[in-house]
């Protein structure tokens, strides 16, 4: 797979990413854009990998990245339905899914200590805590 590197990353977040170990591009599409490629998902989705997108927000890393987008869509194989999945993203020629999730109170945006890496790691956090329910 070719990478694709339209602009640079803070040097932790692109060591973060070596590190993790998957496929991953930057581009602009409106936007600046991480795409981590060969996402791995837990068992009881239709997918068992996936692209996720992240949004570097202006301001980044003093302000937090937020939400998660994955192409293709994803679904539970048990038919239930994931709450606040339904808005699309337009972007790198693809519909992806965005999942509206978001830091708590409890779990705040630090800048300085938390950044793409930390925000991976909520990412599957969330998508293990969707069979909590």
């Amino acid at each position: 797979m070719d990478t694709r590197r339209q602009f640079d990353l803070l040097e932790e977040d692109e060591t973060f990413l070596k590190e993790y170990g998957l496929p991953w591009d930057t581009i602009v599409d409106g936007s600046q854009w991480i795409l981590i490629h060969k996402f791995k998902t837990p068992p009881g989705y239709n997918h068992e990998c996936v692209t996720a997108a992240i949004r570097i927000e202006t301001g980044y890393p003093n302000t937090q990245l937020d939400m998660v987008y994955f192409y293709p869509a994803l679904a539970r194989t048990d038919g239930k339905p994931i709450g606040a999945t339904d808005a699309k993203q337009k972007l790198d020629g693809k519909e992806y899914q965005r999942w509206s999730r978001h830091r708590t109170s409890e779990n705040p945006w630090v800048a300085g200590r938390d950044g793409l890496g930390t925000h991976v790691i909520l990412i599957e956090d969330w998508l293990e805590r969707e069979f909590e329910k």
